[in-house]
């Protein structure tokens, strides 16, 4: 059930942000971070970044309610989550502090990356048959 919840809460945190990445980039970027989104190139990749978060909370919503695809669903959750952080933290070196809702992210995938991870471990762990069992 921890599975299912973890995976749910992930999915629900996910897309308001990726429509605030692709819906209306040119409304909600220059809102929220002052962004002008005024050619179509970056409309274009502002929307395939969307439809890349909505591709995960497909995945992680198949994992929530369907027991085969749990463990996938927790992996890619990790690896998104770690690899989002990852390049937010590069960003932070070479670039600088960016707005605060960015670091906000920034923290955010880090600890629900590392949740992922240990609920995934704790998952494959429980399946393997213990010696003497």
């Amino acid at each position: 059930m921890k599975y299912r919840i973890f995976l749910i809460f992930c999915s629900v945190g996910l897309v308001p942000i990726a429509l605030s990445y692709g819906a209306k980039p040119s409304a909600s970027l220059d809102a929220f971070f002052g962004i002008t989104v005024d050619t179509v190139n970056l409309a274009h990749i502002m929307r395939a970044v969307m439809g890349l978060y909505i591709g995960m909370v497909v995945l992680w919503l198949w994992g929530a309610f369907s027991k085969p695809m749990e463990g996938p669903a927790l992996v890619a959750c990790a690896v998104f989550m770690i690899g989002l952080a990852a390049g937010r933290i590069l960003s932070f070196i070479i670039d600088g502090l960016p707005h605060w809702l960015l670091i906000v992210y920034a923290a955010l995938e880090i600890v629900l990356g590392f949740i992922a991870v240990i609920l995934y471990k704790e998952k494959v762990s429980n399946k393997t048959p213990h010696v003497g069992s």
